[in-house]
């Protein structure tokens, strides 16, 4: 009879949580912070790839919550502890999102105006993975400013900031969703 896996283990009920390496945290701890707001925008990436949505979307946002992965790894890495042996993100990561957002905006009209999130769920979605991913940046830069890190996430979360919003504009384009245009009444 399989032994059975318990989800609780009772070391987190006075407010703390272990690192990768063993390193004992306060839950409260900025790399707690931020890689739990990385988890949370994966959780609404997820809910995104769940909807209505081409197949090319989701593949690429399947590619995104790994590389998601990837990042909250390092970040829950204690830095002081022993290297991990943990995969990477690399320039290719963020090439891929570059040549997605330059793919969608090839087709999108010309931006003037400032946008409101919404018009369809779907656009919704996107804007909220934009806006937690947004997040997500300020957290790991907070983060950065007290403990050596790797760059290339916050460059990666600045780009996926990007790709949301044109991804939002895309998918109301090929939802015939209007763009609530922000236009300020003088």
């Amino acid at each position: 009879m399989p032994k059975e896996h318990k989800i609780y283990t009772k070391t987190g009920d006075l407010g703390e949580t272990s690192l990768l390496g063993g390193k004992r945290v306060w839950k409260s701890h900025e790399r707690v912070e931020a890689y739990g707001t990385l988890d949370e925008l994966n959780s609404f990436i997820g809910l995104l790839k769940d909807q209505q949505i081409g197949e090319h979307y989701k593949s690429i946002l399947a590619t995104i919550q790994e590389k998601i992965f990837v990042a909250e790894a390092w970040i829950a890495s204690d830095p002081q502890g022993k290297p991990a042996t943990l995969p990477f993100l690399t320039d290719e990561d963020i090439k891929l999102l570059e040549n997605e957002i330059d793919e969608m905006n090839k087709s999108l009209p010309l931006l003037n105006h400032f946008l409101l999130p919404g018009g369809h769920t779907m656009v919704s979605y996107c804007h909220i993975a934009r806006t937690v991913c947004c997040r997500a940046e300020r957290t790991v830069i907070r983060l950065k400013e007290k403990s050596q890190m790797d760059q290339i996430i916050t460059r990666y979360l600045n780009r996926l900031s990007d790709y949301f919003f044109v991804l939002a504009r895309k998918i109301a384009k090929d939802l015939g969703a209007t763009e609530n245009q922000w236009v300020t009444k003088t």
